[in-house]
């Protein structure tokens, strides 16, 4: 995966983790605000992976040059 490539998908799950940061902030329902809050860990998590892939590349691309 290339480095845009990677940033590319950050920057999809960044759009899903506002998404879901909304809900958070809509809801007053306790079980549903930990269900967000869950999806949201796990965004946050992916999102950091797929930083890491986009900097791995960046660095090989780097390397290569």
């Amino acid at each position: 995966m290339s480095a845009d490539e990677a940033l590319t998908k950050a920057e999809e799950l960044l759009g899903r983790l506002e998404t879901a940061r909304a809900r958070l902030e809509s809801t007053e329902d306790p079980d549903q605000a930990v269900e967000v809050l869950q999806e949201l860990a796990g965004l946050a998590r992916e999102i950091e992976a797929e930083l890491q892939r986009a900097r791995r590349a960046s660095e090989a691309d780097a390397a290569d040059a």
